[in-house]
């Protein structure tokens, strides 16, 4: 199975610094949804993993993720995407749980859920610095997109070893499959 796993805000919508709340301010980056349908169409399961902590602050609740949730896969369906599922963690910095990016809990899940090791180079998309993290030390391949708060991470430096660095998911997904396939024999 091939398995890729993006985080959400600054990877597939557009990021506010004031939370994404609502379905209405839920709004696609440009080429994102097309680049998860050419991830499908490649045989990639796709999961979101995002740190949603608007929610243990109170700025929204469970019932409003949920909406801005269908949105999203509503918006992937139309031009033909499908994303497999979506992780999250409602938690805030202060709660010290294991799911919260940049530990490596919530990707750790994604991995037994999915039966697959995420060490065997399981790419995972982010535009923070927290989002590589969780996935280099869960085992998984780095990829940095600029979109978002990529070019603030980007520039701040730090970076993971081995992280590769794209404008947007379109591009990383364009180089993902152009890569040769290794053939076991």
């Amino acid at each position: 199975m091939k398995l890729i796993i993006l985080d959400r805000d600054g990877v597939i919508n557009h990021d506010s610094d004031a939370f994404i709340k609502s379905p209405d301010e839920w709004v696609p980056i440009k080429g994102s949804l097309e680049a998860i349908a050419r991830l499908n169409q490649a045989g990639y399961r796709v999961v979101v993993a995002t740190n949603q902590s608007g929610i243990a602050r109170g700025l929204f609740d469970m019932q409003a993720l949920m909406a801005i949730h269908q949105k999203m896969h509503e918006a992937a369906q139309l031009v033909g995407a499908e994303i497999d599922a979506i992780f999250f963690c409602p938690h805030s910095a202060d709660d010290h749980c294991d799911c919260r990016k940049p530990k490596p809990g919530m990707l750790q899940d994604i991995g037994k859920r999915f039966e697959i090791s995420l060490r065997s180079g399981i790419p995972t998309v982010g535009d923070s610095l927290r989002d590589l993290q969780a996935g280099f030390i869960a085992g998984c391949a780095p990829y940095l997109v600029l979109t978002g708060k990529g070019e603030k991470t980007r520039d701040k430096g730090g970076l993971p070893p081995g992280t590769l660095i794209f404008p947007d998911l379109a591009a990383v997904v364009e180089f993902l499959l152009k890569k040769p396939v290794e053939l076991s024999v």
